[in-house]
């Protein structure tokens, strides 16, 4: 265990907060110090402070004998052993905070806290706390008190016994720790230096040692109970033994005779096993070539039809083009019937053409004064045929106008009645 920093706040006559930090300057360059000055400075308020913190007493009040009472605020008492005590006269809270380095290396703050009702000067006092935090995360450890002070132990690894005559004497208490039974010194000082687990491994030397000389003490009792042979009885026992090691040697030559007699065996029935093996697995493929005869056959007649097949390829493409070319045929031979269909009603449209134009100019020759007719009739058309609409048709000729002749007189007219 290793102190870090011993604050509080409104302990004994100490007011206000305070802290003292073992890990800044010039403390921290210090390997030893003392806390000193006169009577009333405060020096045991700081150490116990840190009993508070830790383990809710201090030694001092403890000192006191008798179970006193002291007059509080109102009709309140508390005994002179209450660590409530050690609140300020006057003030309405105070704490005790600790930090320090636990027995498994881990930092921790250990915190012992008092106040009054309504958090008053003149209010009742209330049961003390106490909480514990793993640093710097300020993990909580425990939630009731009880359970703080057993992981407070747990991680300093003393009692407030032990650590108040190891860690902490108080005034007058060192003479009292070299006064204490061998037993418990001898306990308190294994812990502060850790070597408890020698005193285990003496322990369990000390079991094994008497164990083992209880067997050497039961092997030599066996030992004097059997008495020596007589030098008769030591040659006949010479004696068989040489014959048992003989029997041995061949039984040992017998038996390496019959383990390699038993290896052939093995090696046999392995050798008999593969070849029962090997003929089923023989059996099985002629099956198997057997079964597959009809596949062989149809493979070998592909084979003999591979030479042919450009011209089933080729033969497959002519009859392609040949369906292509027919129906290119009749697509022809449709539109033939179309374009005769076409040339007979254009040869009937220029009939009634011809008709019409016949018809036009007899209307137009009809239509015309007979003094400007024309001496010859045209010629009559030629009648329709089928290959009529190629002969080309005769021009009409020309119509010369002529001068008009003057018209008579009405005398000369009524004269020619006459």
């Amino acid at each position: 265990m290793r102190i870090l920093r011993i604050a509080g706040k409104n302990l004994a006559s100490l007011a206000d907060e305070f802290s003292v930090d073992f890990e800044q300057a010039p403390l921290a360059a210090s390997g030893l110090f003392a806390i000193s000055g006169p009577t009333g400075a405060s020096k045991s308020t700081l150490l116990d402070a840190l009993c508070l913190a830790l383990y809710d007493a201090t030694p001092r009040l403890l000192r006191v004998a008798g179970r006193n009472y002291l007059a509080d605020v109102g009709n309140e008492t508390i005994t002179t052993q209450d660590t409530r005590n050690l609140l300020r006269r006057g003030a309405a809270e105070g704490y005790a905070e600790v930090d320090f380095v636990g027995s498994d290396g881990a930092s921790y703050r250990a915190r012992w806290s008092v106040r009054r009702a309504r958090t008053r000067a003149e209010g009742a006092l209330q049961p003390t706390a106490m909480t514990l935090h793993r640093l710097p995360a300020l993990l909580p450890l425990g939630h009731t008190k009880t359970e703080v002070k057993g992981e407070i132990e747990k991680r300093i690894g003393l009692s407030f016994e032990q650590f108040t005559r190891a860690v902490l004497l108080a005034q007058n208490e060192f003479s009292a720790f070299l006064k204490a039974e061998d037993n418990e010194r001898g306990e308190l000082l294994e812990k502060l230096t850790g070597s408890a687990i020698y005193s285990e491994i003496s322990m369990r030397a000390y079991a094994r040692a008497k164990q083992e000389q209880e067997a050497l003490q039961r092997l030599s009792d066996r030992l004097a109970d059997q008495k020596p042979c007589s030098a008769e009885q030591r040659q006949e026992l010479e004696s068989q033994h040489a014959a048992a090691l003989a029997a041995q040697q061949e039984l040992e030559l017998r038996t390496a005779a019959l383990e390699q007699q038993l290896q052939w065996h093995q090696q046999a029935q392995r050798l008999a096993e593969a070849e029962q093996q090997a003929t089923l697995a023989c059996a099985a493929a002629t099956a198997a070539i057997d079964a597959a005869a009809p596949q062989r056959a149809g493979l070998a007649q592909l084979d003999a039809i591979q030479p042919a097949r450009p011209l089933a390829a080729e033969c497959q493409r002519l009859t392609q083009e040949s369906a292509r070319t027919s129906e290119q045929i009749a697509a022809l031979a449709v539109q033939a019937q179309q374009a005769a269909a076409a040339l007979v009603q254009h040869q009937s449209a220029q009939h009634s053409a011809s008709v019409q134009l016949q018809s036009a100019e007899q209307a137009q020759r009809d239509a015309a004064p007979s003094w400007i007719r024309p001496r010859h009739s045209m010629p009559a058309l030629l009648p329709c045929c089928p290959h009529s609409s190629r002969l080309p048709l005769p021009a009409p000729k020309p119509i010369r106008p002529t001068r008009p002749r003057a018209r008579p007189s009405r005398r000369a007219m009524t004269s020619a009645s006459r």
